[in-house]
């Protein structure tokens, strides 16, 4: 069986974070990691269009709200297990360490020519003598780095330290800032000798034969050679034999020193001159060490699961593993000892999985559970300072928690204590008060502490893990909006959507996901033959004003050679004798002069217009028709069929507005064929140097300092040399009294950075033509100055460059153009031709300027980057690059006839633009890319590039954005039915996410899900946590309850609760009065919905939903469990509650011998994993009859049947295959794997008439085996045999099966993927992908491209895909990999190459690129089912 497996939405958990200089050497960055995705981060000031106009940013005091702007997104071929950074000698930028399992490191920095990652070295630890015999995957390479960048470490397997010496390179700090020239020399090009020398390896045990299982590794502070502390265990202890069980520590910077060590029940301060101090958390501490601990006042935490991160040199923040925020502060004396610790809850905030200081002020909480937060904190005023005599009072006043979800949504201040900081004490400055130590000895603790408060500013959508999944149908309402649409009746007609159970605890969620949008049709009416739409604004001044300045007024829609007008308020009315001209075809309508006037552009003039009355009409006579129109305002740009471009602008002299043409033009030959105006407010486009080389940090605009140039580290400032410690003024940083000197002014000059992202640039003007040859020229507007050239835009290169770049601009303007253009042919024959560009600032206030260019086949997508070289200083960057079906090509041949109609002034479909800039649908600005496959594009102040499929039958021929008093913010479009369709975007999804998804918080742990069609409801199992202080124990021959009392400092295990709810999908609101609460200890292990065979009035089967429990008490007692049986029956609902028209109705419910695991149904009948046999049983007058049974292995945790076969997971016993003859009555083994594995997850893998059966594992592994029993290895059937495997790298607890088949108008014939399935997966770092079974044509196709692919790109941190992808075992099996699963993800990444790229690679395996992108394409239509 041959398939291919491809993740569709990339893993959304954040497992490490660091902050980093990663662009250059002014900014700072957030790089985060999860699973095999790394992101970069800035973080940025969040401010409206309106605020900034008014903000003066060198007068502010506090700095705005802020945001998290994604900057650069990688994704790797293997997993990060640990995330450093270091600056190197001489670097601009800072490097990145990465490890990877099992021994891997790279080196890896940004090469600012092309904004990639580029490797700057390699080291591989995983020869079999270094591995010193271990085949388990059990270490993880953990990475650390010298706090003065002079080595780096990674521990690997556990046992050896790989040791990663920098040279430190002084040459470098000679050059003077003025020596820094823009084009002449890069400092780059001074560094000869590389920074990283050669690594080597020290063998812990060669130290200390005792150094065995490290928990973990530190560099410590202040030391002359890097100094490193290793904490581990002689004798590896468990929870059952205590022992000092020491978890984590962390190293403090001078001027204290020494190191914290944590562990679960208490902290410790070592340091090596000093006597240690430690404290015990609560009262499990006292039986668990024998180290002298103090008891800690008012404090019952346990630091299990916690994680760090210092905000100060003594003040660290604390994350539990119940979401609380607590800061820890260090009270330390005159002699520099820690004397006593302070520990002041802050917060309740999200389940972290790692913290990171940024910007001094503010913490990113990564999550893998919930969303990840972006947090700002301040220190209260000092009217709240408490000394340590008033800790005991103050404690119960901060118990005051808030939920993170309210958190995250609705408050964005979560104050400790409200009630006690006036607004103005938030101010951020330190005050000039210093940290007093006086008293002598025992009295020396009245040092004085202040609270904090944390505010969130930014969350980033996570949707791991998903715990469950399951589709169900989308629901959709008539065009009343109040009457749902019946069920459809075939595949076509039917929209399911992807239910997700995901998250944990407090942050547990639903998640509903749809990768196509269907947009919500208001009203839709029919216009013949009518090929375009615009809306535009009335002038703003002539409005009633009742009416809302942003909504608009007049819609026009071009026919062949007509226009209609119509103007829109509450309803829509054709109108007539207006300055519109009516009876010749539009070509473009748009708004100019800030939307006080309205331009209309037919195919012979150009018409200015206020409101309804025509002010200049100005003809455009050239003997060719107008074709296209651009707008920058106050620009108006025509492209004419026969290859010219025309420039007018609006000028308002004394008071009268007129549209002057401009005199400066641009050759027409060869003839233009695409045209974009640009209004640039990011600050990127300038032709100066200095706004690049930013020096001082002061000058140039926002975005500028971002994507940076070179730039000139500056020393940094550390108090490291001796000499400065001996005699400079630095020794003072050790008079304790001067810290908050020192603290106040490094917050001055930290506070730079945002006001440095505030500075609005000047608008700047651009036009982007492109010509027949296949170049792409930028010319500056007015003065129409070529400063770009680009060659052969239509191949599609990862980087596009200036062909001029190296041209001195000074020759003259015509002979540096001839001389250009002889050096500039194209590369490469064939490429394609752009027929369409636009050039668009998205992101916040434009910063994000896209470029795309629209060729017959695809779309590119280039955002723009800062360069230093060249006129001018930018390059653009491919992100994505889109496939726009191959239409029937009846454009091309043109007959006789066709010729005069190509030259004839009516309006013409193919005139009709494709991509449409909106600066408003549902809240949200982007470009709309119409045809046959359409989508919108977004990218938001989030930073990342959002592509969302529009569902609907097919093409799209128009667009406008439409914002009405009864359609806010919505858009009209035209199908291919002249069907003009009034929209809006459905408000309940978060449409910036991989896929539009919608979370409905739940507060607590979803478990298993499923859909009941029949009665359009979801029915849920959830689980809540509370501490329990009772318990059963064994008596000798009953169980007993018993209460235990600990004390206040002992911290209770937690009980779970579990319940069944119903969602309705209408309001995804839980249904009143319809759940079933479980009693307490019992847990619910297994559910579904099962048709079993009705008795009673009529045959056949019936849904009911079977839900399987066990009893967890303790090891002693025996596990039993209980089968529930519930049918969901339909009621008049209470008026006012529609939602009560359901009631759950128990069919059965009883006690069983043991836990029941798993359930199914087969054949009407219903199958349970009871302990550790398989049962068969038969409902019959509301009792379950046994019917058959059978042993199985250990524990089965999965069933799923089809037809008379039964498909049962063991969880260390691999798979089997079990049949069940209804005529016998007897249930066989029919076949299963030999080989032991933890099978996590299973599900069929259809292929027409092959069933295969998929599986994942513990290992994060996909296996398929089959039966065969006429095979000879297969034993005659008793043995199933692997057939394909492949290594996911995440792990999968949740697939379903959906059939493939075809939608929309354009089909392929014949349909390779008939009655095959599509297996979704998700895993549990909140990936979603599927394996789908191939044709064999398609796989020995695909098979070839992946192995040319392999050797063709260069691997990202040096990874090799075909590595990684190889399945991965800790023991070793006797049996090769049988792969035979594509890698979807590296074929997709053909779509990525350049034109002529692709081409070679398809000439290397005897094809033609069409038909690998047909392939794709196909693939592409049949995975988006939701």
């Amino acid at each position: 069986m041959f398939s291919m497996c491809k993740q569709t939405h990339a893993a959304t958990a954040i497992e490490f974070a660091i902050s980093c200089r990663f662009f250059n050497n002014v900014e700072e960055n957030l790089v985060v990691a999860g699973a095999n995705v790394l992101k970069v981060y800035r973080i940025a000031p969040n401010v409206d269009a309106v605020q900034r106009q008014k903000l003066n940013p060198s007068e502010m005091r506090l700095a705005p709200k802020m945001r998290l702007e994604c900057l650069a997104s990688y994704t790797l071929y293997g997993n990060v297990m640990s995330l450093q950074s270091v600056s190197l000698a001489g670097a601009m930028r800072d490097a990145l360490l990465i490890s990877f399992k099992d021994a891997k490191l790279s080196v890896l920095q940004l090469d600012a020519d092309t904004q990639t990652l580029k490797t700057l070295s390699l080291h591989y630890f995983e020869e079999d003598d270094i591995r010193g015999g271990w085949t388990g995957r059990y270490h993880v390479p953990v990475v650390r780095v010298d706090p003065d960048a002079r080595c780096a470490i990674m521990l690997v397997y556990g046992k050896r330290l790989v040791v990663l010496p920098f040279r430190k390179d002084n040459s470098l700090d000679e050059i003077e800032l003025a020596d820094v020239k823009p084009i002449k020399k890069a400092p780059t090009a001074m560094v000869t000798r590389t920074p990283i020398m050669a690594s080597y390896l020290i063998a812990l045990a060669d130290l200390d034969e005792k150094l065995d299982n490290v928990l973990d590794i530190q560099f410590l502070h202040g030391y002359y050679e890097p100094t490193l502390l290793i904490l581990y265990e002689p004798v590896r202890t468990c929870a059952g034999r205590i022992k000092v069980r020491s978890d984590t520590f962390f190293p403090i910077q001078k001027p204290i020193g020494g190191c914290l060590v944590m562990t679960v029940n208490a902290v410790i301060y070592l340091n090596q001159s000093v006597p240690p101090y430690g404290v015990s958390l609560n009262s499990s501490a006292d039986n668990s060490t024998a180290f002298p601990l103090k008891p800690q006042d008012n404090v019952r935490i346990s630091l299990d699961c916690a994680n760090f991160a210092f905000i100060d040199v003594d003040k660290l923040v604390i994350s539990l593993r119940t979401g609380d925020l607590y800061v820890l502060t260090l009270c330390v004396d005159s002699m520099r000892t820690v004397r006593n610790f302070h520990f002041h809850k802050a917060a309740a905030s999200v389940l972290t999985s790692c913290i990171c200081v940024c910007h001094t002020e503010y913490i990113f909480l990564g999550s893998r559970l919930g969303n990840s937060l972006l947090l700002h904190f301040t220190e209260e005023d000092q009217s709240t300072v408490i000394t340590l005599d008033d800790v005991e009072a103050t404690v119960e006043q901060q118990t005051i928690e808030q939920s993170p979800e309210e958190l995250a949504e609705e408050s964005p201040v979560y104050d400790v204590e409200q009630h006690e900081a006036p607004p103005q004490s938030k101010s951020r400055r330190i005050e000039d008060e210093e940290l007093e130590v006086y008293g002598s000895g025992a009295k020396a603790s009245v040092l004085q502490l202040r609270k904090f408060i944390f505010e969130v500013c930014d969350s980033l959508i996570n949707v791991a893990p998903i715990n469950y999944m399951c589709a169900g149908e989308r629901v959709e309402f008539e065009e009343d909006g109040a009457t749902l649409r019946p069920h459809a009746d075939n595949l076509n007609d039917l929209k399911i959507e992807l239910v997700a159970a995901t998250g944990h605890s407090k942050n547990g969620a639903l998640s509903v996901f749809v990768n196509c949008i269907n947009p919500q049709i208001i009203t839709s009416f029919e216009l013949e033959g009518c090929l375009d739409v615009w809306t535009v604004f009335d002038d703003a001044t002539r409005k009633a004003t009742t009416a809302r300045q942003d909504q608009h007024d007049f819609m026009l829609l071009s026919q062949r050679s007509s226009t209609l007008v119509l103007q829109t308020g509450q309803e829509i009315n054709e109108i007539e004798n207006t300055g519109f001209t009516v009876n010749q075809p539009t070509i473009y309508v748009g708004n100019l002069g800030q939307q006080r006037f309205i331009v209309q552009v037919t195919t012979r003039h150009v018409r200015l217009l206020q409101g309804t009355r025509l002010i200049q009409n100005v003809p455009i006579d050239v003997g060719s028709p107008v074709v296209q129109v651009s707008i920058a305002d106050p620009y108006v740009c025509l492209r004419v069929l026969n290859g010219q471009v025309i420039t007018l602008a609006l000028r308002e002299t004394r008071g009268t507005p007129r549209l002057a043409i401009n005199k400066h033009t641009i050759s027409s030959s060869p003839a233009v064929v695409a045209i974009a105006a640009y209004k640039d407010l990011s600050g990127l486009f300038t032709c100066k140097a200095d706004d690049v080389l930013n020096l001082t940090g002061s000058s140039g605009a926002g975005f500028a300092n971002s994507f940076g140039g070179y730039m000139k580290a500056e020393p940094h400032m550390k108090v490291e040399d001796e000499e400065d410690l001996l005699y400079g003024d630095a020794g003072s940083a050790f008079k304790l009294n001067s810290m908050a000197d020192l603290a106040k002014q490094s917050k001055q000059k930290n506070s730079d950075w945002w006001r440095r992202q505030l500075i609005q640039a000047k608008p700047s003007y651009w036009l982007v033509v492109a010509r027949q040859s296949g170049t792409l020229e930028i010319y500056s507007m007015p003065d129409m100055k070529l400063v770009y050239l680009v060659n052969d835009i239509g191949n599609g290169a990862l980087v596009l460059s200036d062909a001029m770049e190296f041209v001195p601009i000074s020759l003259t303007q015509e002979n540096s153009k001839a001389g250009i253009l002889h050096a500039c042919m194209p590369q490469h024959a064939n490429s394609p031709l752009p027929l369409e560009l636009c050039l668009v600032g998205l992101g916040q206030h434009g910063e994000r300027p896209l470029l795309l260019v629209r060729t017959r086949l695809e779309l590119l997508i280039y955002q723009v980057f800062r360069y230093a070289k060249g006129h001018l200083k930018i390059r653009f960057r491919k992100l994505e690059q889109l496939h726009l079906l191959e239409q029937q090509p009846t454009h091309i041949e043109l007959d006789g006839e066709d010729v005069e109609e190509a030259e004839s002034y009516n309006m013409q479909a193919k005139y009709v633009q494709k991509l449409r800039y909106f600066a408003n649908v549902g809240g949200l600005a982007g470009i709309m890319v119409c045809g046959v496959n359409p989508c919108f594009v977004f990218l938001t102040s989030r930073g990342e590039l959002r592509i969302h499929r529009l569902l609907g039958n097919g093409d799209v021929r128009s667009f406008a954005a439409f914002n009405n008093v009864n359609i806010p913010h919505g858009f009209l479009y035209f199908d291919t039915t002249y069907e003009l369709k009034i929209s809006v975007l459905p408000s309940y999804l978060s449409y910036d996410a991989a896929w539009p998804v919608r979370k409905v918080p739940l507060r607590c742990t979803p478990r298993q899900l499923v859909y009941h069609r029949e009665n359009r409801v979801y029915c849920l199992i959830t689980q809540k946590e509370e501490p329990m202080t009772k318990y059963y124990r064994f008596n000798g021959e009953d169980k007993e309850l018993s209460e235990e009392c600990r004390g206040e400092r002992f911290i209770y295990p937690i009980g779970s609760l579990f319940e069944m709810v119903l969602i309705s999908p209408e309001t995804w609101e839980i249904v009143p009065d319809a759940s079933i609460q479980f009693e307490p200890w019992e847990h619910v292990t297994a559910f579904k919905i099962v048709k079993l065979s009705y008795e009673g009035t009529r045959s056949g089967l019936k849904e009911y939903l079977c839900i399987g429990t066990n009893f967890n008490y303790s090891e002693d007692i025996t596990s039993r469990g209980n089968i529930h049986i519930y049918d969901i029956i339909e009621v008049v609902p209470e008026p006012g509650k529609p939602m009560t028209k359901f009631k759950l109705k128990e069919v059965f419910k009883k006690e069983q011998k043991g836990p029941v695991s798993a359930i199914s149904d087969v054949v009407g009948f219903l199958v349970t994993g009871l302990g550790q046999k398989i049962y068969i049983w038969q409902l019959r007058d509301g009792d379950l009859i046994g019917v058959a049974f059978i042993d199985t292995n250990i524990y089965v945790h999965q069933i799923i049947t089809v037809k008379s076969l039964i498909f049962i997971a063991d969880v260390y016993k691999s798979i089997s295959l079990l049949r069940f003859q209804e005529e016998h009555r007897t249930l066989s083994l029919a076949s299963r794997d030999f080989n032991p594995m933890e099978v996590f997850g299973i599900e069929f893998m259809v292929d027409n008439s092959n069933l295969g059966f998929l599986v994942t594992d513990a290992e994060r592994n996909l296996i398929v085996y089959m039966y065969q029993p006429e095979a000879r290895e297969s034993l005659g059937g008793q043995k199933l045999l692997r057939k394909a495997d492949y290594h996911l790298g995440q792990v999968v607890n949740t697939m379903f099966r959906v059939q493939c088949h075809q939608r929309g108008l354009h089909q392929r014939q014949p349909f390779l993927y008939e009655n095959k399935h599509l297996v979704i997966y998700g895993s549990l770092d909140g990936a979603l992908g599927y394996c789908l079974p191939l044709p064999e044509k398609v796989y020995r196709r695909f098979l070839m491209l992946q192995n040319v692919l392999l050797s063709y790109q260069d691997h990202l941190c040096g990874l090799n895909p075909k590595e990684y992808r190889t399945i991965k075992s800790v023991k070793k099996l006797g049996i090769n990999p049988s792969r035979c699963i594509i890698d979807g993800d590296l074929i997709w990444s053909f779509r990525m190459l350049a034109h002529s790229e692709r081409n070679e690679v398809a000439k290397k395996i005897g094809t033609r690129t069409e038909e690998i992108l047909a392939d794709l394409l196909e693939i592409e239509r049949i995975s988006a089912v939701f």
